[in-house]
Parts: structure tokens; C-alpha cells; sequence
């Protein structure tokens, strides 16, 4: 062959893997019949450094244009903590938005489609008109107590809530949840703590039953594979890796002290479950163990989770987190950024300085700091989740799901979830004493007090439309206890509501008994560290001018224990609700006795601040009431 006839060949063959794209050309990557290695090994050798960088960023929606999408490739997008394309956006609103920002990737040179990630904690909870479930810290105590305390009653209730999660995820558009959180909260005042199911790993490692019900059932014993099981499925996010529930003091994004014992037999277990379930993804913690940050732990990020657990899904930094690696944040970006792609961190929560992060990337690949296998590495574990989710044969969301948002059989779900979740402490006056629950349905005259009885954003708490919570009952759509009181007693009944009634009010009111409803605002991360974890007020007081002249039951609305001590003994019955979410029916179920309470303590409760840290099987335990309490009631026969 000729010199001429060579180039010709050459021209050609260029020309030919130029357009395949354009003009349909077979590619083996976006054939779903090929292995998935195949597929993977396809993609890669067709990739620029660049297209790879891409994959490894994710940005705020709200600095997801087309036009970014398109010329720095990026991977992914996500909606922050209340983040969201409209006020009160229907579910046609978010999947046009999300489809938008999908079709920019899917116009690129390879089409490789963008995955777009938001937090569903406890239900979709940035979705107005979305089912709100309890929050974990409730989930933790739907279990029977000694000597069989950690066989659940249901245990498909957490794979249940996630399945239903995962349908209203997709029902706007959205194929990845930060969710579960798996911490296991060793001090309460960590404003986190409600995010943990229990001070205790072994309930932990069960409640991990909700990332199947996410993603859908693992089909192979191959441990570590990623798995999502269709379009009513998600991936998950197995979070926050490791230690974030044991900081000192419980001061959030802190110092967790411990040992090789604490580490493996506490903070980690958690962690085996959802690897060997096929978690799809793992997000790193904030905080540090034994001083060093995690966004910067090698050892355990690439030495323990990715090689001895065989762990092949991706890794993903939380907002801003490797930023946080130095204190201040962000003050030595390029040291930082080094630190976090270096310890295994495969795709970067920028969330909104993606060129910083893509030139700096760039300049160190270029300098040989950060080599080639470590880019590759983050870039096949993120297209392995990509393939196995189905994205590239079905990209784009459609409506499909969209009646599934706040459905009625979801929220049947979540009241059920609400009275298995709550926990009744205490029920007599004094020992002997006949039991005040169930109330009667049919009475004179019942009074309903307490600031949290008419709330349904205290009722929720944070991470619930907001990041940090609401105060009101316009922030979404639901059933407040005061709502769910009305609509259980019988028609004669009467219900007066004072949220904070003063002693007269009460003696004069000839009520049959009370119902007072207190316990803490909503808060999030770093906001809900408590140094005092008080009650706030007026709830005291409230207690204090009802309780003192009518039979009463305090039902405490919180996101962990709180300080009850003082106020035990004027009280006739103690439930704590936790932060049931927007089935506030669930709540009167129980009180009123159409279902009976089974919840038992995951959370030691306290008598005092200073006791604390303070959890099961200490030398020194002395609880107001211990770890698996709870008083148990029969239902009403009908």
C-alpha cells in the first residue's frame, strides 16, 4: 500500500470514530448486552483526561447550565438542603428541570448521562407534598424488648419505607438519595443524632434493611458490587464514613477519640451490612478520627473500605468536605485536594467552584502528585454505577411515578411507621397507680396544649423542605397531633387547644384530661449541637400549669432525649414521639389505644447533661430510663 493510499486509510478511519456517535455507529459502550467490564473498559479508552475529570465533579443545581454541563463534562449535579427548581414544585417542574440538565450531558461527545443526587433522609423530604416518614432516630425503637431486643417486629418496615422513598424520588425525576445515614450517635448532643438509628451498632446493622428496599434486592452473593434494580429503584449512599457519631463531646464534624475496638466494633459494623447489600455508594464524614480528617484517611478510605471490604461502588466527599480537611476550611485548597483524591475520594461534593477544582486536578495530574490509576480508579467506579443503575439506556425521567409523591398507601405507611416508633415511658402517676393510655375516645371536655401539638414543621425538624427545618403548618402537607386528636375522639367530645395555657385556664376549664405536647425546634448539622438539651420553652411552663391540675400525658416531639427529669413526677403518662414527620395520626393511634405502644428505648435516656456520654454497657449507667424500655399497652378491643 501506497504512502497515499496509507493516509487515506488513516483519514478514515479517523473520519469513521469521529461520527460514530452522530450517526449511530455501533459502540460497544452503549450496548447493554456487553459485560459490564466490557462496557466500562469501552468508555474509558474513548475518553479524554478531561472527559474523565468531569466525571469526578459534582455540582449545585443552581450552577448546572447546559452550557457547564457541556464544556466541563460534569458527572453530576445535586440539590443542597432545600434547594429546589420552585416553591412548592410539582413533580412535572423537577423532572423538566432534571431532564434539562440531563439532555446537556447527553449532547456531549461520548453522551455519558449526569446522575443527580438529593437528600431523601426521611422520605423525599426537600419535595413539598412528599410522604414524610419518622426520622431514624424514632426507626431505631420499633423492635420487642428483652430478652429478644433486637428482633424487630417488622423486620421489612425499613425496607418498606425505603422502597416507598425510592418511588418518590423517582416520581421527580431523580435516580440517587444521600440515604442511609448509618452513624451510630454515642452522645445525644450531637445535633445529628436524630440522623442515627441507635447508640447501639447490632440495631444499626438491622436498619440497614432500608438500602434494599432503596435499591432493590442484591440478585448475586458477590459482595461489594453496586446494585440498583430498575427505574422504581435508586442508589443509595451509605453515610457518614466512619466515626461521625462518636466526636467529642458530640460537637459535630469534631474529633472522634477511640481504639481499634471502638472503630471496628462500634462505629463500623454498619458498614459490612451495607457493602455486602450492595450499597451503591459511600459518602465521607467530616470529622476526624484520632486527628486525622477523614476526607484525608487513606487507610480506611482505599486501604479498608475499597480493598479489604471489596467495596467497587464510588466514594463521594460530602459538601464542601475536602475544603473542610484544613481548619479554617479552604485554606490550603491544593494541599486539601491532594489529601482527599489521594485517600479515594472518587467524585467531589463541590459543590459550586468546579473550575477551581478541575484546574487544580489538572495541574497536579500534569505535575505527576495525583497519577493517572488514581483518576482511573474514581472513573470506573462511577460509570459501574451508572451502567448498573440503567442510565444509559434510559437517561431521561418521565412522569411515570409521578402519582407516587405523598401517596396514600405511603402514607399509610409512615403512620404506621409513626405509632411502632413511639416509645411510652411512663404511664400512672405513681407506681400502682391505675395506667392514664389508652385515653378515652369519648369523654366531656379534653384539653390539647403545648407549642408542638399544631406544628407540622416542629412535627418534621430538619432536613425536612429546608436543611434546617420550619417553624408552621404551610410547609407541606400533612396531619398535625392536634388534627389527628380531633379526628379520633368521638363527635361529643370536645377539644380545646391553648398552646400555652396558664394555670387558671386549666383549673377553670373542668377538663377530663390533657394532652401537652412540647419538645425541641427543628435544627440540622452543626446548628443542633446542645450543650444543655433542654426542652424549649414555654414547654416547662406548660407542663407545669396543666399538669399540676388535670390528668395529663406529655408527649415530647425531639430529635434525642431530652431533660425530663424534673418534670417526671408531675406527669401522669410520657410518650416520646421523636420527630414523627407529617403522619401525625400515628401519634393518636397510640394515645388513643386503636393501636397498642410496642416501641422500645435505642437511645439510653438520661437524667442529667452531666452524665453524658452515657450508652448501654458502661461501668457507670444510671439512666432516667435505660436502653430497651418501654411500657407496652394493649389495643381497644373493637
Amino acid at each position: 500500500m501506497g504512502t497515499l493510499s496509507k493516509a487515506l486509510c488513516l483519514l478514515l478511519l479517523y473520519c469513521v470514530s469521529a461520527s460514530a456517535a452522530a450517526t449511530g455507529c455501533y459502540l460497544k459502550y452503549k450496548d447493554p448486552k456487553q459485560p459490564l467490564g466490557a462496557r466500562i473498559r469501552d468508555l474509558m479508552n474513548r475518553m479524554t483526561l478531561q472527559e474523565k475529570i468531569g466525571q469526578m465533579v459534582q455540582i449545585e443545581r443552581t450552577v448546572a447550565t447546559p452550557e457547564v454541563m457541556k464544556k466541563y463534562f460534569i458527572g453530576s449535579v445535586l440539590s443542597g438542603g432545600g434547594s429546589v427548581p420552585s416553591p412548592k414544585a410539582t413533580p412535572e417542574t423537577w423532572v423538566n428541570m432534571v431532564n434539562e440538565i440531563q439532555k446537556a450531558s447527553l449532547s456531549t461527545r461520548l453522551g455519558i448521562p449526569m446522575i443527580y443526587g438529593i437528600d431523601a433522609v426521611h422520605g423525599h423530604n426537600n419535595v413539598y407534598g412528599a410522604t414524610i416518614f419518622p426520622h431514624n432516630v424514632g426507626l431505631g425503637v420499633t423492635r420487642q424488648g428483652p430478652p429478644k431486643r433486637f428482633c424487630y417486629l417488622d423486620p421489612n418496615l425499613l425496607k418498606r419505607i425505603g422502597a416507598a422513598t425510592a418511588l418518590e424520588v423517582r416520581a421527580t425525576g431523580i435516580p440517587y438519595a444521600f440515604a442511609p445515614c448509618i452513624a451510630v450517635c454515642r452522645d445525644p448532643r450531637w445535633g445529628r443524632c436524630y440522623e442515627s438509628y441507635s447508640e447501639d451498632y447490632r440495631i444499626v446493622q438491622q436498619m440497614t434493611e432500608i438500602i434494599p428496599g432503596l435499591q432493590g434486592d442484591l440478585p448475586t452473593k458477590r459482595r461489594g458490587v453496586p446494585f440498583v434494580g430498575g427505574k422504581s429503584k435508586v442508589a443509595a449512599c451509605a453515610k457518614h464514613f466512619v466515626g461521625d457519631g462518636g466526636t467529642v463531646r458530640g460537637i459535630d464534624e469534631n474529633n472522634t477519640v477511640t481504639d481499634k475496638n471502638g472503630l471496628f466494633g462500634i462505629h463500623m459494623p454498619g458498614y459490612y451490612n451495607a457493602v455486602n447489600k450492595g450499597v451503591a455508594t459511600v459518602m465521607v464524614s467530616y470529622s476526624a478520627l484520632n486527628g486525622l480528617r477523614m476526607h484525608a484517611n487513606k487507610e480506611l478510605v482505599t486501604g479498608f473500605l475499597k480493598n479489604k471490604l471489596k467495596f467497587r461502588g464510588f466514594v463521594i466527599s460530602d459538601w464542601q468536605g475536602i475544603d473542610r480537611i484544613t481548619n479554617p476550611p479552604h485554606l490550603n485548597y491544593s494541599a486539601s485536594l491532594y489529601a482527599g483524591i489521594s485517600a479515594g475520594i472518587d467524585m467531589i461534593m463541590v459543590p459550586y467552584n468546579y473550575t477551581e477544582f478541575i484546574d487544580e486536578i489538572n495541574s497536579q495530574i500534569k505535575k505527576k502528585l495525583i497519577p493517572m490509576s488514581r483518576i482511573d480508579d474514581a472513573v470506573k467506579r462511577i460509570l459501574r454505577v451508572k451502567f448498573t443503575m440503567g442510565l444509559f439506556e434510559e437517561p431521561l425521567a418521565d412522569l411515570s411515578f409521578a402519582n407516587q409523591l405523598g401517596s396514600k398507601e405511603h402514607r399509610e405507611l409512615a403512620r404506621e411507621a409513626v405509632r411502632k416508633s413511639l416509645v411510652l415511658l411512663k404511664n400512672g402517676k405513681n407506681k400502682g397507680d391505675k395506667p392514664l393510655l389508652p385515653l378515652p375516645k369519648k369523654t366531656g371536655k379534653i384539653l390539647v396544649a403545648g407549642g408542638h401539638a399544631d406544628n407540622l414543621g416542629y412535627q418534621c425538624g430538619g432536613w425536612t423542605i429546608t436543611w434546617q427545618g420550619l417553624n408552621g403548618n404551610d410547609l407541606t402537607v400533612g396531619t398535625t397531633i392536634l388534627t389527628a386528636v380531633k379526628n379520633t375522639v368521638a363527635p361529643t367530645t370536645q377539644v380545646v387547644y391553648n398552646a400555652n395555657p396558664d394555670a387558671n385556664f386549666v383549673k377553670s376549664g373542668k377538663f377530663d384530661y390533657a394532652i401537652v405536647v412540647v419538645g425541641e425546634p427543628p435544627y440540622a448539622e452543626m446548628f443542633g449541637d446542645s450543650t444543655n438539651l433542654t426542652i424549649s420553652e414555654p414547654g416547662p411552663s406548660t407542663i407545669g400549669n396543666v399538669c399540676g391540675s388535670v390528668k395529663c400525658v406529655v408527649v415530647v416531639v425531639s430529635g434525642r432525649p431530652v431533660v425530663m427529669q424534673p418534670y417526671v413526677s408531675k406527669i401522669d403518662a410520657l410518650v416520646a414521639a421523636w420527630l414523627p414527620g407529617t403522619e401525625g395520626q400515628g401519634v393518636a393511634d397510640a394515645l388513643f389505644g386503636d393501636y397498642g405502644f410496642t416501641g422500645k428505648l435505642a437511645r439510653t435516656w438520661f437524667k442529667s447533661v452531666k452524665q453524658l456520654p452515657m450508652n448501654v454497657g458502661d461501668k457507670y449507667y444510671d439512666p432516667l430510663y435505660p436502653f430497651g424500655y418501654g411500657l407496652t399497652t394493649k389495643p381497644n378491643k373493637l
